[in-house]
């Protein structure tokens, strides 16, 4: 997990802004593959001046720095997510919910394969545990 905000955005060659450091912390402690509208939802009571232009134009930027990354596993909203390592992800059928999945190691290039990988993104969906028929 990330835990000196700032310093990571610096990293990504971000300006740290108050609203910056509080979207991107928000992203890296909630593992739940967040919207804009969840983000914005989150931290507006705290932040009036905060809208949600700014949080997708911040998490746009982010995306672009390589900083998050934008999930398209939702077929109706965008989804972000602060881990940059390979992973895979589940998302529910019943309830929604997106998991962090460990990446199949076959679908990792070998460094002699010649590819400069500059995304990788593995979905899986059927039903959580909660959400199976088989549970039902």
């Amino acid at each position: 997990m990330i835990t000196k905000i700032a310093e990571y955005l610096q990293e990504h060659d971000v300006k740290p802004s108050m609203q910056r450091v509080a979207i991107m912390s928000y992203l890296a402690t909630h593992r739940t593959h967040p919207t804009v509208d969840e983000i914005y939802m989150a931290l507006s009571p705290d932040m009036p001046t905060l809208s949600r232009t700014t949080v997708y134009n911040t998490l746009n930027l982010l995306v672009e720095q390589g900083a998050a990354q934008l999930l398209d596993i939702d077929e109706h909203n965008a989804r972000y997510d602060a881990c940059m390592d390979p992973h895979a992800h589940f998302r529910c059928k019943g309830c929604g919910a997106i998991f962090d999945m460990e990446a199949p190691r076959a679908a990792r290039p070998k460094p002699s394969d010649n590819f400069v990988i500059t995304e990788m993104q593995i979905y899986y969906k059927g039903y959580c545990s909660k959400c199976s028929p088989k549970s039902n």
